[in-house]
Protein backbone atom coordinates (compact mmCIF):
# COMPACT_ATOMS: atom_id res chain seq x y z
CA UNK A 1 0.00 0.00 0.00
CA UNK A 2 1.26 3.49 -0.87
CA UNK A 3 0.94 5.75 2.17
CA UNK A 4 1.31 9.51 2.46
CA UNK A 5 2.16 10.72 5.97
CA UNK A 6 1.62 14.48 6.12
CA UNK A 7 2.94 16.79 8.86
CA UNK A 8 4.99 13.77 9.85
CA UNK A 9 6.86 15.18 12.86
CA UNK A 10 9.12 12.49 14.29
CA UNK A 11 6.60 9.80 13.35
CA UNK A 12 4.46 8.98 16.39
CA UNK A 13 1.55 7.69 14.32
CA UNK A 14 3.92 5.87 11.96
CA UNK A 15 6.01 4.17 14.67
CA UNK A 16 4.42 0.68 14.40
CA UNK A 17 3.59 0.61 10.69
CA UNK A 18 6.55 -1.62 9.81
CA UNK A 19 8.55 -1.51 6.57
CA UNK A 20 6.33 -3.45 4.17
CA UNK A 21 4.56 -0.34 2.87
CA UNK A 22 5.71 2.36 0.49
CA UNK A 23 5.62 5.41 2.76
CA UNK A 24 6.24 9.04 1.85
CA UNK A 25 6.56 11.45 4.79
CA UNK A 26 6.27 15.22 4.42
CA UNK A 27 7.58 17.52 7.15
CA UNK A 28 8.24 21.27 6.88
CA UNK A 29 10.91 21.53 9.61
CA UNK A 30 14.19 20.24 8.19
CA UNK A 31 15.67 19.28 11.57
CA UNK A 32 12.59 17.32 12.63
CA UNK A 33 12.46 15.70 9.19
CA UNK A 34 16.05 14.51 9.67
CA UNK A 35 15.10 12.90 13.00
CA UNK A 36 12.16 11.15 11.30
CA UNK A 37 14.55 9.89 8.61
CA UNK A 38 16.84 8.45 11.32
CA UNK A 39 13.94 6.54 12.88
CA UNK A 40 12.43 5.39 9.57
CA UNK A 41 15.21 5.04 6.98
CA UNK A 42 13.02 3.04 4.58
CA UNK A 43 10.59 5.96 4.14
CA UNK A 44 10.94 8.69 1.55
CA UNK A 45 11.18 11.92 3.56
CA UNK A 46 10.36 15.20 1.84
CA UNK A 47 10.97 18.60 3.41
CA UNK A 48 8.08 20.62 2.08
CA UNK A 49 4.75 22.29 2.83
CA UNK A 50 2.39 19.36 3.48
CA UNK A 51 -0.70 21.40 2.59
CA UNK A 52 0.67 22.13 -0.89
CA UNK A 53 2.09 18.63 -1.33
CA UNK A 54 -1.31 17.06 -0.65
CA UNK A 55 -2.99 19.02 -3.43
CA UNK A 56 -0.27 18.18 -5.93
CA UNK A 57 0.22 14.48 -5.15
CA UNK A 58 -2.92 13.02 -3.52
CA UNK A 59 -3.73 10.82 -6.53
CA UNK A 60 -0.50 8.85 -6.06
CA UNK A 61 -1.51 7.19 -2.77
CA UNK A 62 -3.86 4.56 -1.34
CA UNK A 63 -3.95 5.89 2.25
CA UNK A 64 -3.32 9.42 3.48
CA UNK A 65 -2.69 10.46 7.07
CA UNK A 66 -2.59 14.17 7.95
CA UNK A 67 -1.89 15.81 11.31
CA UNK A 68 -2.12 19.56 10.58
CA UNK A 69 -0.77 22.01 13.18
CA UNK A 70 -3.07 22.15 16.19
CA UNK A 71 -2.13 25.21 18.36
CA UNK A 72 -4.75 27.55 16.89
CA UNK A 73 -7.48 24.97 17.61
CA UNK A 74 -6.27 23.84 21.03
CA UNK A 75 -8.47 24.34 24.08
CA UNK A 76 -5.37 24.85 26.22
CA UNK A 77 -3.99 27.48 23.85
CA UNK A 78 -7.39 29.23 23.79
CA UNK A 79 -7.52 29.63 27.57
CA UNK A 80 -3.86 30.65 27.67
CA UNK A 81 -4.61 33.32 25.06
CA UNK A 82 -7.51 34.62 27.14
CA UNK A 83 -5.09 34.85 30.05
CA UNK A 84 -2.61 36.86 28.02
CA UNK A 85 0.07 34.16 27.62
CA UNK A 86 -0.35 34.10 23.81
CA UNK A 87 -1.65 36.48 21.19
CA UNK A 88 -5.22 35.83 20.09
CA UNK A 89 -5.29 34.46 16.54
CA UNK A 90 -7.63 33.00 13.95
CA UNK A 91 -8.05 29.21 13.84
CA UNK A 92 -6.02 27.82 10.94
CA UNK A 93 -8.66 26.73 8.42
CA UNK A 94 -6.21 24.53 6.50
CA UNK A 95 -7.44 21.75 8.78
CA UNK A 96 -10.96 21.94 7.36
CA UNK A 97 -9.73 22.61 3.83
CA UNK A 98 -7.94 19.26 3.91
CA UNK A 99 -10.85 17.38 5.48
CA UNK A 100 -13.29 18.66 2.84
CA UNK A 101 -10.82 18.15 0.01
CA UNK A 102 -10.02 14.54 0.94
CA UNK A 103 -13.68 13.71 1.50
CA UNK A 104 -14.70 14.97 -1.92
CA UNK A 105 -11.72 14.23 -4.16
CA UNK A 106 -9.59 11.42 -2.71
CA UNK A 107 -10.48 7.90 -3.86
CA UNK A 108 -8.52 6.02 -1.19
CA UNK A 109 -8.78 5.95 2.60
CA UNK A 110 -7.78 8.96 4.66
CA UNK A 111 -7.44 10.03 8.28
CA UNK A 112 -6.98 13.60 9.51
CA UNK A 113 -5.98 14.02 13.15
CA UNK A 114 -6.11 17.03 15.45
CA UNK A 115 -6.69 18.02 19.06
CA UNK A 116 -10.08 18.55 20.63
CA UNK A 117 -10.75 22.22 19.81
CA UNK A 118 -12.08 24.99 22.01
CA UNK A 119 -15.12 25.24 19.73
CA UNK A 120 -17.62 22.73 18.33
CA UNK A 121 -15.92 21.06 15.33
CA UNK A 122 -17.13 22.50 12.03
CA UNK A 123 -17.15 19.00 10.53
CA UNK A 124 -18.32 16.04 12.68
CA UNK A 125 -15.40 13.97 13.95
CA UNK A 126 -14.63 10.69 15.67
CA UNK A 127 -13.02 10.92 19.11
CA UNK A 128 -10.27 8.71 20.52
CA UNK A 129 -8.39 9.72 23.67
CA UNK A 130 -7.24 13.33 23.45
CA UNK A 131 -7.64 13.45 19.67
CA UNK A 132 -10.33 14.01 17.07
CA UNK A 133 -10.18 12.09 13.80
CA UNK A 134 -11.87 12.76 10.49
CA UNK A 135 -11.86 9.71 8.22
CA UNK A 136 -13.89 7.96 5.53
CA UNK A 137 -14.03 4.80 7.64
CA UNK A 138 -14.83 3.96 11.26
CA UNK A 139 -11.89 4.65 13.58
CA UNK A 140 -11.33 1.72 15.96
CA UNK A 141 -11.69 2.28 19.69
CA UNK A 142 -8.42 1.55 21.42
CA UNK A 143 -7.47 1.93 25.06
CA UNK A 144 -3.94 3.32 25.36
CA UNK A 145 -1.99 5.64 27.59
CA UNK A 146 -2.49 8.33 24.96
CA UNK A 147 -4.20 10.68 27.39
CA UNK A 148 -0.92 11.73 29.01
CA UNK A 149 -0.74 15.43 29.75
CA UNK A 150 2.56 17.27 29.88
CA UNK A 151 1.74 19.17 33.05
CA UNK A 152 4.63 17.97 35.17
CA UNK A 153 4.89 14.76 33.12
CA UNK A 154 8.39 13.28 33.10
CA UNK A 155 9.74 13.66 29.55
CA UNK A 156 11.92 10.55 29.79
CA UNK A 157 8.95 8.45 30.81
CA UNK A 158 6.92 9.75 27.88
CA UNK A 159 9.83 9.08 25.52
CA UNK A 160 9.88 5.49 26.73
CA UNK A 161 6.09 5.16 26.45
CA UNK A 162 6.12 6.43 22.85
CA UNK A 163 9.26 4.51 21.92
CA UNK A 164 11.42 7.51 20.98
CA UNK A 165 14.81 8.42 22.44
CA UNK A 166 15.65 12.02 21.60
CA UNK A 167 18.69 12.27 23.88
CA UNK A 168 21.25 12.40 21.05
CA UNK A 169 19.51 15.21 19.20
CA UNK A 170 20.42 18.85 19.83
CA UNK A 171 16.97 20.28 19.27
CA UNK A 172 14.94 22.72 21.31
CA UNK A 173 11.57 22.04 22.90
CA UNK A 174 11.65 18.25 22.87
CA UNK A 175 8.57 18.29 25.08
CA UNK A 176 6.59 19.99 22.31
CA UNK A 177 7.83 17.46 19.76
CA UNK A 178 6.68 14.59 21.97
CA UNK A 179 3.37 16.30 22.72
CA UNK A 180 2.67 16.43 18.99
CA UNK A 181 3.02 12.66 18.67
CA UNK A 182 -0.03 10.47 18.20
CA UNK A 183 0.35 7.38 20.36
CA UNK A 184 1.88 4.65 18.13
CA UNK A 185 -0.79 2.10 19.11
CA UNK A 186 -3.53 4.44 17.88
CA UNK A 187 -1.60 5.04 14.67
CA UNK A 188 -1.25 1.29 14.15
CA UNK A 189 -4.91 0.52 14.85
CA UNK A 190 -6.06 3.16 12.36
CA UNK A 191 -3.63 2.11 9.65
CA UNK A 192 -4.57 -1.57 10.05
CA UNK A 193 -8.28 -0.70 9.75
CA UNK A 194 -7.58 1.26 6.56
CA UNK A 195 -5.38 -1.57 5.22
CA UNK A 196 -8.03 -4.22 5.89
CA UNK A 197 -10.64 -2.13 4.07
CA UNK A 198 -8.21 -1.55 1.19
CA UNK A 199 -7.51 -5.28 0.86
CA UNK A 200 -11.21 -6.14 1.12
CA UNK A 201 -12.15 -3.67 -1.59
CA UNK A 202 -9.42 -5.00 -3.87
CA UNK A 203 -10.63 -8.58 -3.37
CA UNK A 204 -14.22 -7.57 -4.10
CA UNK A 205 -13.12 -5.75 -7.23
CA UNK A 206 -11.07 -8.76 -8.35
CA UNK A 207 -14.03 -11.08 -7.76
CA UNK A 208 -16.27 -8.75 -9.75
CA UNK A 209 -14.01 -8.93 -12.79
CA UNK A 210 -13.60 -12.69 -12.36
CA UNK A 211 -17.35 -13.07 -12.76
CA UNK A 212 -17.36 -11.29 -16.11
CA UNK A 213 -17.84 -13.59 -19.06
CA UNK A 214 -15.50 -12.43 -21.81
CA UNK A 215 -16.31 -14.03 -25.16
Amino acid sequence: MKILNLYAGIGGNRKLWGIEHNITAVEYDEQIASIYADFFPSDMVIVSDAHVYLLEHYKEFDFIWASPPCPTHSNARFWSSKGGMYDVEYPDMKLYQEIIFLNKFFKGKYCVENVKPYYDPLVPAQEVGRHLFWANFIIPRIDTKSNYIFNGEDKKRVEKMLGFDLSKYNIRDKTKILRNCVHPEIGLAIMERALNIYKSENVEQSDMFADLQIP
